[in-house]
């Protein structure tokens, strides 16, 4: 167990040195470049704060209890003991381990510079893939997930991978606006010269003064959010040449729209 505790505590300090490391690399090449990337250095300050805060609260659960943990090991050494409160405590490490992770890779993400593969694809095609991908997730959470596909193709130049992760990015943020199940409803259809991928949900809905705020980097209305799964979305669609908006109504639920240029 001590080497386990110990082994871990190694790695936590690797991945943020690691981190580290990328922050100073990522700042000095961007100042390295012309004055037309300061505000891309600015933003990319803004995100390194917004990290470090992010990054100390599940470090602080997990230096927390990797103290029970030691505790609880010094004082069940020289005696046998249930070690189910350590157990429990491991479990807690491991989640917050989990949370660390996933908000360092949402950050590298967004920070990486994004050069997107495009290539022609039916739009009605990939959003059966990602509904058929997301159902068991979606059923986990009593949540009930219908479709409405276009009758024509919707050919775009896209990314396919980028653009996957935009949609699982709104179908994540919409099962957990459902905290008691509810419907994801998702359309497309093509609209003058665009395709256009409607994404709603029947949850809780957002406020007027939080909807303006929401592609904000490192918004998030959430206690675990990272804040960048909808800023990651804004800037994977607009280097598509797309865009995208959002309605809601508290109590009643929220709809996203992307709209991308569909192949002449």
């Amino acid at each position: 167990m001590r080497q386990f505790v110990t082994g871990f505590i190694t790695g936590l300090i690797i991945a943020v040195m690691a981190v580290v490391f990328y922050f100073i690399k990522k700042r000095s090449a961007v100042a390295s470049q012309d004055d037309s990337q300061a505000k891309k250095l600015a933003e990319l300050s803004k995100v390194t704060g917004g990290i470090a805060h992010e990054i100390k609260n599940p470090l602080s659960t997990i230096k927390v209890n990797l103290q029970l943990i030691s505790e609880d090991l010094a004082n069940q050494a020289s005696k046998t003991g249930n070690l189910s409160r350590s157990i429990r405590k491991l479990a807690v490490v491991h989640k917050e381990a989990d949370r660390l992770e996933q908000i360092l890779n949402d950050f590298l993400r967004y920070a990486d510079g994004m050069a997107p593969h495009l290539v022609s694809v039916d739009v009605n095609n990939l959003i059966s893939d990602m509904v058929d991908f997301f159902t068991p997730q979606a059923y986990s959470h009593n949540v009930t997930i219908r479709q409405g596909l276009s009758g024509e193709k919707l050919i775009c130049r896209i990314d396919e991978n980028m653009l996957k992760q935009s949609v699982l990015n709104l179908f994540i943020n919409a099962q957990q606006a459902m905290d008691n199940g509810g419907e994801l409803i998702v359309r497309t259809y093509k609209k003058d010269d665009k395709a256009v991928i409607d994404i709603s949900d029947t949850g809780c809905g957002i406020a007027d003064d939080r909807l303006g705020h929401l592609f904000d980097t490192y918004y998030s209305s959430r206690r675990h959010g990272s804040g960048l799964g909808l800023a990651t979305t804004k800037k994977i669609v607009e280097l598509h040449n797309g865009s995208i908006s959002v309605t809601s109504q508290v109590g009643k639920g929220t709809s996203f729209l992307i709209e991308l240029p569909v192949c002449s």
